[in-house]
């Protein structure tokens, strides 16, 4: 197994993606390449001599980057040298095995289509973000997390086809529950859209259990959320700013005096259990579905954990080929659509 990542992309690049690297190549096998400015990857991975493989960790030289602000597809298409398109490339023609970035979503999602093209017969690739369900044994994946805002009732059956697939091969579930979000569980509710998306669902493989309504998500209702990357990503925030806000508001509360700050450290074991239960960084980054290659985006922000924990999630999507199981599965989705 050869993974690449882009050194230079996120929030805290390259410092804490080579630092996450280092920690996770004790618990994994095969080696790592990173893609950026040799120079700057270097002298980060001289801090950690002689504490890690070093046979194992290899510099591939980017001599550019792409940045948030930047027009996604311009970018790919004019910065040929960036670690981005190196990496992505790499795994086209065979140099490794899957390719991590914590960069750009547009720019990760337009090298996907562009370079590695996409899968034939799927409309559009999506983003599958993992979704934290409290108390759960496995967090939820919802599909999709931002990529496209306007759907087709194809579209969606792709995502619900893709995501199961995911949630079997990379986590392990059985039958996975694939929900369609709607604005009310009976078949009759919702937009022609969802009505015509449910159809389409009803009628393939995968385990559908019909509509799920926002309030249901977090329960853990289904394995696998399927909408349009509008409302996933309106869902994903939503989400992660009340998660974080419970937990300053908590933090607040047991700080308010002698005998609360007392309670507070009897449960402190609990509240971080708590907050990492809440901590996206533990559950890894989020595969691109629909385009050929294993490609995961990680948070912009991500920390070395973050970083070493999408190492790990990662591995499975390239060992398991999800890759090659969606264009297996293309076929039925072209005869649902026929039928249609």
């Amino acid at each position: 197994m050869k993974i690449i990542i882009d050194g230079m992309g996120g929030d805290n690049a390259p410092a804490e993606i080579v630092k996450g690297t280092v920690e996770a190549l004790p618990v994994i096998d095969g080696e790592i390449v990173l893609v950026g400015d040799e120079k700057v990857l270097t002298e980060e991975l001289r801090k950690y001599s002689g504490k890690y493989p070093e046979e194992r960790v290899s510099i591939r030289h980017a001599s550019e980057v792409i940045f948030n602000e930047e027009a996604p597809v311009k970018a790919i298409r004019t910065k040929k040298d960036s670690s981005m398109v190196v990496g992505i490339s790499m795994v086209k023609k065979g140099e490794g095995d899957l390719f991590i970035s914590a960069g750009s979503s547009g720019a990760l999602m337009a090298g996907g289509l562009f370079i590695l093209g996409r899968i034939q017969g799927i409309d559009r690739p999506a983003i599958a973000s993992v979704y934290p369900i409290l108390g759960a044994n496995h967090p939820s994946l919802l599909v999709d997390a931002g990529a496209n805002a306007e759907c087709k009732p194809q579209t969606l059956l792709e995502f619900g086809v893709m995501g199961s697939i995911y949630m079997e091969k990379v986590i392990g579930l059985s039958a996975p529950r694939v929900g369609l979000v709607n604005l009310g569980a009976e078949e009759t509710k919702g937009s022609t859209l969802t009505k015509a998306a449910y159809e389409m669902l009803h009628k393939s493989r995968v385990n559908f259990i019909g509509n799920v309504e926002a309030r249901d998500v977090p329960k853990g209702i289904c394995d696998v959320i399927v909408c349009d990357g509008f409302v996933g990503n309106v869902i994903l925030k939503l989400t992660e700013g009340l998660a974080w806000n419970i937990l300053k508001l908590l933090k607040r509360k047991f700080t308010g005096g002698a005998v609360v700050k007392m309670g507070a450290a009897l449960l402190s074991g609990k509240m971080r259990e708590l907050k990492n239960e809440f901590d996206y960084s533990e559950y890894g980054g989020a595969p691109i579905l629909g385009v050929k290659g294993p490609i995961i985006k990680m948070h912009g922000s991500s920390s070395a954990n973050g970083v070493k924990n999408t190492i790990l999630k990662a591995i499975p999507y390239a060992e398991n080929r999800v890759v090659q199981i969606i264009q297996n599965s293309v076929e039925e989705l072209e005869e649902i659509s026929i039928s249609e």
